[in-house]
């Protein structure tokens, strides 16, 4: 039986707060957005929410997704990251409002790039995502969900429909007086590449992937 790993802890430390700072209309292939840059006085951080039509308060589509070099800007099929990404964006343009809070510090479920390099290259060698991170010294998840709280309470949201398979998102987002109207799973069909590192999400990280079943017995 595969050991589950809890990651995350209960509310985020108490935050001095974000500082709006800009907003800037943002075209883009999926739509135009808004794109409304904070400061994260706390970690140092420069966070982004790509603001779609007008959004209102309650019940908003929304996405926080973590920043990932290789996945958002290289392609990598090491994970399904990119792809989330842009299916995210599309949702809330096809739902005609939503956000989508990019967040900057989460590189590698907060290990930082190098950190997942590094963890990567033990991957390729056998070990799986939570045993490569934890063969570096470093922790299985070390993302804190608190400044996208507060980044959708300034937007004025109340609750979300959250576009997510990780359930400790939901937790946090709870934790810190977001109300999780609904979780929308955001599913995306696997690759041979990226299986294994899905099936470990899975099975040690509880994230909701139903489809990998199918996909699985193929590749098996």
């Amino acid at each position: 039986m595969t050991e589950k790993v809890g990651v995350l802890g209960k509310k985020s430390p108490q935050r001095t707060g974000v500082e709006r700072v800009v907003n800037a209309p943002l075209p883009t292939v999926y739509g135009k957005f808004q794109a409304i840059g904070y400061m994260d006085h706390d970690r140092g951080d420069e966070q982004v929410a790509l603001v779609y039509g007008e959004i209102g308060t309650e019940e908003v589509l929304t996405r926080l997704h973590s920043e990932c070099l290789t996945g958002d800007a290289f392609g990598s099929q090491h994970c399904e990251c990119g792809d989330q990404l842009a299916a995210a964006l599309r949702a809330v343009v096809a739902e005609g409002r939503g956000v989508v809070v990019y967040l900057r510090g989460h590189e590698g479920r907060g290990i930082g790039l190098l950190g997942k390099l590094r963890a990567m290259a033990l991957q390729a060698e056998g070990l799986d995502t939570v045993e490569a991170n934890l063969a570096l010294g470093l922790p299985v998840d070390a993302r804190d969900y608190g400044v996208a709280a507060e980044i959708l309470k300034d937007l004025g949201v109340r609750s979300v429909r959250l576009m997510s398979n990780n359930p400790r998102k939901r937790e946090a987002l709870v934790d810190n007086g977001v109300t999780v109207a609904e979780t929308v799973p955001l599913l995306i069909p696997p690759c041979e590449n990226n299986i294994t590192y899905l099936r470990t999400k899975r099975e040690r990280l509880d994230h909701h992937l139903p489809h990998l079943d199918a996909a699985v017995a193929h590749w098996s």
